[in-house]
């Protein structure tokens, strides 16, 4: 495929993937909203406080990807109450953003047709991620946390970047127990890992930079 057939391909995913984030969000309540929220500081004497969308959006995507041991993920019980031709590209996206994978991503270098290389710092993985916001702007060896999924050939983000660096990361060493679970995709995996980068992340103020689609 060319580059302008991938980068088709993708906005076309990519805008399934955004209608599947925003009807999803109807299976949270508000509770469980708050909650993620309050892991964030994002709270004050029971209220929402965020300075900005993007930290919102942190909580969002902890409440949708992430449940309580014993519990259902709200993406996944907003998939089975759907009905998806089987094999179609939302059925095929949805899929995908289900078994999406968080960890740290280093950028390493651009792909010869479009997107980029990255490695999974954890897991120590290569992965073709096609994103052409990042392409644009990100400089190589970057650093940033977040979900990949691969609805095809390439991954996609799962809509949140957050950048990181190496002081961020060894106040999040600091500060999860996710790290006691020793195997590297036990830590990523582990919902108390992203939610320790991510509250790093809107302790520092580096959310302020940051501007989803």
């Amino acid at each position: 495929m060319t580059r302008e057939e991938i980068l088709d391909r993708y906005r076309r995913l990519r805008a399934i993937s955004m209608r599947h984030h925003g009807t999803a969000l109807k299976f949270l309540s508000h509770a469980a909203i708050l909650e993620q929220a309050r892991r964030l500081g994002l709270t004050a004497e029971g209220m929402l406080v965020p300075e900005s969308e993007e930290e919102m959006t942190l909580a969002f995507d902890l409440a949708l990807y992430t449940a309580k041991d014993g519990r259902s993920r709200a993406l996944d019980r907003y998939a089975r109450a759907i009905r998806q031709a089987p094999g179609s590209d939302e059925a095929c996206m949805l899929d995908a953003m289900r078994n999406a994978r968080f960890s740290i991503w280093r950028l390493e270098r651009r792909h010869d047709t479009v997107g980029l290389i990255v490695t999974d710092v954890l897991r120590e993985a290569e992965a073709w991620l096609v994103d052409e916001k990042l392409e644009m702007s990100a400089p190589e060896g970057m650093a940033f946390a977040g979900r990949l999924c691969a609805p095809e050939g390439f991954e996609m983000s799962c809509g949140v970047v957050v950048p990181v660096d190496r002081d961020l990361i060894e106040e999040v060493a600091l500060d999860t127990p996710a790290w006691r679970r020793g195997d590297p995709d036990g830590v990523a995996q582990d919902p108390r890992f992203a939610v320790a980068i991510y509250r790093a992340a809107i302790d520092s103020g580096v959310m302020g930079s940051v501007a989803y689609e």
